[in-house]
């Protein structure tokens, strides 16, 4: 019995719904533990957290320039850092600066 062998598109395609799925977790998980935690988030990132969300549902990503992310990828670089500070401000988690001591 010989195992069918996925193209390489196929294996492309599933990365990306496995990505797409992935984003989404994170995002209903950063807006509900904020929810639950009464974290005091902005307008613009309650806007920004629901207009990813449509897009990654919508197209299967949030950004458009091949350049921003990976060929997989359902959010940019600079999209998941923001979603994790988000989540972090959420779970009350003071940013911290890596600077170097003078």
């Amino acid at each position: 019995m010989k195992t069918r062998i996925p193209t390489a598109k196929e294996r492309l395609e599933r990365q990306r719904e496995a990505a797409k799925r992935s984003a989404l977790r994170a995002l209903k998980r950063a807006r509900k533990t904020a929810e639950e935690t009464g974290a005091d988030l902005s307008q613009w990132e309650d806007e920004f957290l629901g207009s990813v969300e449509t897009r990654v549902e919508k197209f299967g990503r949030a950004f458009r320039d091949p350049e921003k992310g990976g060929p997989a990828a359902s959010l940019s670089i600079l999209q998941s850092v923001k979603l994790k500070e988000i989540a972090g401000k959420a779970r009350g988690k003071k940013k911290e600066w890596n600077r170097r001591p003078k």
